[in-house]
């Protein structure tokens, strides 16, 4: 009889980018497993391409749209790589064996109060692995997945001409404002390089991308709001390379095994959440761009809509000369 397994993370694109070793570690290191995922409706395209994944449940607003069905699964284990009090309501209404990831809460509101570094030296990816420890489980270190459905796969002859050889993929946007570069730099970065650029990202994104269009010409095509996750996530694969900031995109890079630039504004890579390649930065592959020894980074977590100091020097001083001439020695 197979061994039936619930994983459940709610959100979000980037969060269940970085679940996907876990899922298929679990699927591939037990005989006979059976792995169903419960998530939001709006990340369950994310899932429903995987092979490892036998079913997704979702949720838009509460728990209980699904439980009676879930319930009726009789899952053997719950992973609950969320931890939060909906994820915890599912575990107590299931009753079954639950296995939860650290969130490291107390650690990140040390680092953001005190600026005392007591978190550990690992990714997300390997706290998320640490849940399955109980079954043998161990990271077989072939990276995040991503599948995509072929008919979302972006032709590049779409795009236009200039863009149809190479392109920079630009992930302009951000959930928070402070985990974002100030329009005029990210303008003054493009215009520095040597490679047509493609702005990526969602609906919310499209007027910035427009002002950068509008400002830099031909050498940028805004797809911002024109794709879906699946199809951005296949103009994201066909990049030559890809300027990001912390964002779900990043991580989707990532499963790709992009070369990546990548940007940190209030948050920090310390916290595990930075790109999870294997060899990250050893071979020139990518690069992490922060700033370092700012008294006040980083000021939370997650983000804000504006600077708490009002200087915003944690992305206002970036070094994009380093970004630009890393990019383009290797044109």
């Amino acid at each position: 009889m197979a061994t039936k397994i619930l994983i459940i993370r709610f959100s979000s694109i980037g969060d269940i980018v970085l679940t996907t070793p876990v899922i298929r570690c679990l699927k591939t290191q037990i005989k006979d497993s059976e792995i169903h995922y419960l998530t939001k409706t709006v990340f369950s395209a994310l899932l429903t391409s995987n092979p490892y994944v036998e079913k997704v449940y979702t949720i838009k607003n509460d728990i209980h749209e699904n439980i009676s069905e879930l319930k009726n699964e009789n899952y053997d284990l719950v992973i609950d790589l969320h931890n939060n009090i909906r994820s915890a309501l599912v575990k107590r209404k299931l009753g079954v064996k639950s296995s939860s990831v650290n969130k490291l809460n107390i650690a990140k509101w040390i680092m953001v109060n005190f600026k005392i570094n007591q978190l550990p030296d690992v990714h997300i990816v390997d706290r998320y692995l640490e849940t399955t420890e109980q079954l043998g489980i161990k990271n077989d270190f072939m990276g995040l997945d991503y599948f995509m459905p072929e008919n979302d796969h972006v032709d590049l002859a779409t795009l236009p001409s200039s863009h149809q050889n190479a392109y920079i993929g630009f992930v302009v946007g951000a959930k928070y404002n402070t985990k974002k570069l100030p329009l005029e730099k990210v303008i003054s970065i493009i215009r520095k390089l040597k490679t047509p650029v493609v702005l990526l990202g969602g609906e919310e994104d499209v007027e910035l991308a427009e002002k950068i269009k509008i400002t830099l010409g031909d050498m940028v095509y805004n797809a911002c709001g024109k794709y879906n996750i699946n199809q951005s996530a296949s103009l994201v694969k066909q990049a030559a390379k890809i300027i990001t900031h912390d964002t779900g995109l990043m991580h989707i890079a990532a499963a790709f095994k992009k070369e990546i630039y990548s940007i940190w504004g209030n948050t920090i890579p310390k916290f595990g959440m930075y790109p999870y390649l294997t060899g990250f930065g050893e071979k020139g592959e990518g690069k992490i761009l922060e700033v370092y020894n700012l008294s006040c980074r980083p000021c939370t977590k997650i983000g804000f809509k504006k600077c708490p100091k009002g200087h915003f020097k944690c992305m206002n001083e970036i070094n994009e000369d380093e970004l630009v001439n890393a990019i383009n020695l290797k044109h």
